[in-house]
């Protein structure tokens, strides 16, 4: 009797923990998706330079993002759920308070280094006129540590609905914001920075919805009782404090640090591309013009990088879970997959963007200016793709130092690469440096995976089949492009010409790569099953592949 109930409570957190896992991935997407979404009627209404000036600035409030997001939330979610499934409720309120009162001041400290700071930043990137936008992002960082409690609190006990909500919420308000403070900033004729500093408050009124909306759930269930500090806690639990302060900045700091790779990137680049552009002749408003152009690729790095992550973190909670049963041969073969499948969907998106990039180009941002580097940076959605899989991997296997050193070490490869490509050959330089580097990033972490497994990582007759797709895809795409060119110019449909001949190779080149996919027998019909709308696409298998139960390498 004892073991059935043990054994249907087991069965119970189970379901609880995937479909908390579930909610949150779903907001994530819902998130991701925005993000890279509104950049586009953004740059459109803003032109060239008003993204420049946007995109400068923006990878400050995306470390906030990160803290208040992935980082922080999931330590404090931890540790509340180990104190509470012990019945310390006094701890449990200990580990809020003190958490609030460290992330209070980590948040305070990067305030004022930002708010009074921003004029030797703004210098650094070589344009003064940024110092009024960074000060405003700053104020983001005074309202985290609210966010971040309030999600840790109640994921540590397993509502993830409210992180979900506040999530969607703060990005839906601060995409609207942006959007009409930008267009009506716009109309009124405002100089770009004043337009900038507006699309940079959207991140103020985000933050602030997120906190309400957390706040609402706390209020509505009358729940700040069970969070309040009590009197005189602090000298009863002084060792435990101490261990809190320990976690944070281990644990939470290594999860941050591990989430910013793409931000680590962007950050080099809004650092030291525009001065390196102005420093070796180039006029200031033609080298803004190209940053922003060269900008430009961040929503579809973005687009690209959320539709290759997608199905293979999906693995990560089964990797998780075949790790604490101990089952080694399929926890390999979970991981297998899961690098199989961000090779396969990041290989097939950079690939084929390269090769639609001047048509997508336009249809999105009006002209082909930049499509040579844009076709270059389509190629980071690859090795993101399988950057971002081998460190939740590595999470989901207890690593957390190794993967934030990796991505940390980004940023100086890419700053040095930056200043040796960029005066030789411009924002295509750039471009290069970023490849360069996440290339470098990725070999570190698949060496570091390669020591923890003993088995081979991936098939060479599967790599050898995405080849052969990618390559089929490719050639029927640039002859596509270029018959259709001839169609286009007849008609003079340009922008709509655009894309009707992107959206239609983006269709025709999918169904050709996947073809070749699942018929070279890449996936097998057990491994479809595991992802969503999988067992529709088992029916295309080739024969032989049908009803296996893995393939041996």
């Amino acid at each position: 009797m004892g073991e059935a109930m043990y054994s249907t409570k087991s069965a119970n957190q189970s379901k609880a923990l995937f479909r908390g896992a579930f909610i949150l991935t779903i907001a994530a997407l819902v998130v991701k998706i925005l993000s890279a979404f509104y950049r586009i009627p953004f740059q459109n209404i803003v032109g060239d330079i008003g993204f420049y000036i946007y995109q400068q600035v923006y990878p400050i409030y995306g470390i906030a993002i990160v803290l208040s997001t992935t980082g922080f939330p999931v330590v404090i979610s931890k540790l509340y759920a180990e104190q509470r499934e012990k019945g310390n409720v006094d701890k449990s309120r200990l580990l809020l308070f003190t958490s609030f009162i460290y992330l209070q001041l980590f948040g305070f400290i990067c305030f004022l280094i930002l708010y009074f700071g921003a004029d030797i930043i703004a210098l650094w990137m070589n344009d003064p006129h940024l110092a009024i936008l960074l000060r405003v992002v700053s104020i983001v960082y005074l309202t985290f540590p609210f966010v971040s409690i309030l999600r840790g609190y109640y994921q540590g006990i397993g509502d993830m609905v409210p992180t979900a909500l506040s999530q969607v919420g703060e990005q839906t308000i601060r995409v609207l914001t942006i959007l009409l403070l930008s267009y009506l900033f716009m109309q009124k004729g405002y100089s770009p920075y004043l337009v900038g500093g507006g699309a940079m408050f959207g991140s103020i009124t985000g933050s602030m919805v997120s906190s309400i909306i957390l706040f609402m759930f706390l209020w509505i269930r009358k729940e700040w009782k069970w969070i309040a500090p009590s009197r005189g806690m602090f000298r009863t639990f002084a060792v435990e404090i101490k261990g809190i302060f320990k976690a944070l900045t281990f644990q939470g700091l290594m999860i941050c640090l591990s989430g910013m790779l793409l931000i680590f990137i962007q950050l080099a680049d809004s650092l030291n591309l525009y001065s390196l552009l102005t420093i070796n002749g180039m006029e200031k408003d033609m080298a803004k013009s190209l940053k922003g152009v060269f900008d430009r690729g961040q929503p579809l790095i973005q687009l690209g990088t959320v539709a290759a992550t997608s199905l293979s973190l999906t693995l990560v909670p089964l990797i998780t879970r075949e790790r604490l049963s101990e089952k080694q041969s399929n926890l390999t073969d979970k991981v297998q997959l899961a690098l199989k499948v961000s090779i396969v969907i990041g290989l097939g998106a950079s690939a084929g963007l390269w090769a639609i990039i001047r048509p997508t180009n336009i249809m999105l941002f009006e002209n082909d200016l930049g499509s040579a580097e844009l076709g270059i940076l389509g190629f980071v959605i690859l090795f993101t793709s399988i950057i971002l899989t081998i460190i939740a991997i590595m999470q989901g296997l207890g690593s957390l130092v190794f993967p934030a050193l990796a991505v940390t070490v980004s940023f100086p490869i890419k700053y040095g690469l930056n200043m040796l490509l960029v005066p030789w050959c411009g924002t295509k330089g750039a471009a290069i440096s970023t490849i360069i580097t996440l290339a470098f990033v990725t070999v570190v972490l698949l060496l570091k995976l390669k020591k923890m497994f003993s088995a081979r990582l991936a098939s060479f007759r599967s790599l050898a089949t995405v080849l052969w797709a990618t390559t089929a895809m490719v050639v029927f795409l640039k002859g596509y492009i270029w018959g259709t060119d001839i169609f286009m110019d007849d008609f003079h449909l340009e922008r709509i010409g655009a894309a009707m001949q992107s959206l239609s190779a983006v269709f025709f080149g999918g169904i050709i790569f996947l073809a070749i996919i699942l018929r070279g027998g890449v996936f097998l019909e057990q491994e479809l099953t595991l992802f969503p709308l999988g067992s529709r696409l088992i029916h295309f298998l080739a024969r032989r592949d049908r009803d296996k139960h893995g393939e041996k390498n």
